[in-house]
């Protein structure tokens, strides 16, 4: 069952849809400000997050920003009386998904709803499963690494640097998006803890861990992985 949080201030607005998604199947958390919603997104970590724009505290363009900051990837649809096209594009920016204009029908939101799921669905199913480099393979789906046969003994947050490299697909990804997704936001590391990391990595991974052929850093930003490695 989907988890969506609603975060809106206004009571029989928030009570609607509350109703409203709980009809639909799904379970159904809220706040009724910027701050608590900020506060129960990144403990809940939901689905996906219907979020109004004016509110008290924290108002829903910074709130969104934040949680992009943080590395929080799930959806966020927004709820506004604001039609105006400058309004919808400053939404978008901030990272928002989708754009709900007040007053909708239910049917309209949970049809946005839907597309919004469907979405991370498509884009979880395209995720790599396993990784090829040189003799290593990696299985991501039973977190099980092999050389030759033999068993790799990575690490949980090895094992999810390298997912992250993988799912990249090429693209360098910053130390500080490393920290955000790996180590999480209640976590208090270092940019250092990073580079620890992927040197304890490639020494498992690597035939020749000080010119590494497919974790390759990228000076001053952080690491992509450098194919030809093959991905399914």
């Amino acid at each position: 069952m989907n988890r969506i949080l609603v975060v809106e201030d206004e009571l029989a607005m928030r009570r609607g849809l509350e109703d409203a998604l709980t009809s639909a199947g799904y379970r159904v958390l809220s706040a009724a400000d910027g701050e608590v919603g900020l506060a129960r997104i990144l403990e809940e970590k939901p689905d996906l997050v219907v979020l109004d724009v004016m509110m008290p505290r924290l108002d829903g363009f910074a709130l969104c920003r934040e949680l992009r900051r943080l590395g929080f990837r799930s959806p966020v649809l927004f709820l506004t009386a604001r039609g105006r096209l400058e309004d919808r594009v400053r939404g978008l920016d901030f990272g928002g998904d989708d754009y709900l204009v007040k007053p909708f029908g239910v049917d309209e939101l949970l049809a946005r709803v839907r597309a919004l799921l469907r979405r991370v669905e498509r884009a979880e199913n395209a995720a790599p499963t396993s990784l090829r480099l040189g003799e290593v393979e990696v299985d991501f789906a039973r977190r099980e690494a092999t050389r030759a046969g033999e068993p790799v003994r990575l690490s949980p947050k090895e094992f999810a640097m390298l997912q992250l490299l993988a799912e990249a697909d090429g693209a360098v990804v910053s130390r500080e998006r490393f920290l955000d997704v790996v180590w999480g936001v209640n976590a208090f590391p270092t940019t250092r803890t990073v580079d620890t990391h992927m040197a304890s990595l490639r020494a498992k991974v690597e035939q020749d861990p000080e010119n590494p052929r497919f974790l390759k850093t990228v000076h001053g930003v952080g690491y992509r992985l450098d194919l030809p490695c093959t991905t399914n």
